[in-house]
């Protein structure tokens, strides 16, 4: 049964963003000016929205998915870009009531255009969050992606020196990329050196490829979150798993549509996930590519999936208590959270 809400009352709610990508929280605007500035050659604006955003017209795969980030990447071509990228992704997450946010980033997709060093890209981004937090009401902490189709060695490389800013606001790992194609098993030592050095780690699984990844993920890339991970319903024995261990999933809705992981919304197994015991957060993903806030999906898990009120919050709290926080900072999360949500009716 659909909820008529006021048109605000889902923005109204404070939220905690668990997963969402930087690249893919571009707004077309800035796309055009960044452009503009830098000689990129850019197409009509409907067919640049067509580049970078899933549209009606879309093949719903995540070879597509995938595609839109291949154009994002030819617009990061300055400190002052990325810097702008970052410091708005950040405003409208607040803009969304977004209380909190764990805003994960690829170095190497933003340093590419312009062959930054991978070290600076990351102090941008690092100087960009802290700023931000300074203007807007939102707490950020950020993440560190490293994609499975691209090298090993890489993916070393920029461990290490994330793991040299973990005093600058960078809290975990993240394992990311193709799916379907590439495994992770290749990255253990790479995670196995970063939960070493104290850095939390969440790994898409489950997502393009099977319940196995979900397995894989947990017992032996040190998983403290998963992302996505709605396939791990295909095996009961992994969902066991995930819930003896309490792993939390950053689940995004919208965006398991639009790349094909689920062939529509209505089927969707979020509610089939809480029914099973399972710990899901409610995310975003790629709002820009996906042209949604996280108000759109909380507003789709109600109307759409039929989430009852107290699981949406439900869901809320278990994404403060998931958050790659030291526990007291969690605690307060939580008593944020339960102070302002408004009473169920």
């Amino acid at each position: 049964m659909i909820n008529e809400r006021p048109p605000d009352y889902y923005r109204s709610l404070p939220k905690i963003e668990l997963h969402r990508h930087l690249e893919g929280s571009l707004r077309i605007r800035t796309l055009l000016e960044i452009g503009r500035a830098h000689g990129v050659p850019i197409p009509g604006t409907g067919r640049l929205r067509e580049l970078v955003q899933i549209g009606d017209e879309d093949t719903l795969t995540f070879e597509n998915f995938l595609s839109k980030f291949q154009t994002l990447r030819m617009f990061y071509r300055s400190p002052e870009a990325i810097h702008r990228i970052t410091q708005e992704t950040i405003a409208d997450a607040a803009e969304d009531n977004i209380r909190y946010m764990e805003l994960r980033f690829t170095p190497i997709a933003l340093s590419r255009a312009e062959n930054f060093p991978l070290a600076e890209v990351m102090d941008w981004v690092i100087a960009a969050a802290a700023e931000a937090q300074k203007k807007y009401p939102i707490k950020v902490r950020l993440i560190v992606s490293v994609n499975r189709h691209e090298s090993v060695d890489l993916a070393s490389e920029i461990v290490k020196l994330a793991i040299d800013r973990r005093d600058q606001g960078i809290v975990g790992i993240d394992l990311a990329g193709n799916e379907a194609e590439f495994s992770g098993m290749a990255f253990l030592g790479v995670f196995k050196e970063a939960r070493q050095a104290g850095m939390m780690i969440t790994i898409h699984a489950g997502e393009w490829g099977g319940a196995e990844n979900v397995l894989n993920a947990i017992l032996y890339l040190g998983a403290d979150r998963i992302g996505h991970g709605v396939r791990v319903m295909e095996d009961p024995e992994v969902v066991a798993l995930a819930r003896e261990r309490g792993i939390p999933f950053e689940v995004c809705v919208t965006s398991n549509y639009q790349s094909g992981v689920v062939p529509s919304v209505a089927v969707h197994p979020l509610t089939r996930m809480i029914q099973n015991g399972l710990r899901v957060t409610l995310n975003t993903d790629d709002p820009s590519i996906s042209k949604i806030t996280l108000s759109d999906e909380y507003r789709l898990a109600e109307n759409e999936l039929g989430l009852a009120p107290e699981t949406l919050r439900n869901c809320v709290i278990t994404a403060a208590q998931a958050a790659f926080l030291p526990q007291e900072e969690r605690d307060q999360l939580v008593q944020n959270i339960l102070e302002n949500y408004p009473l169920i009716a």
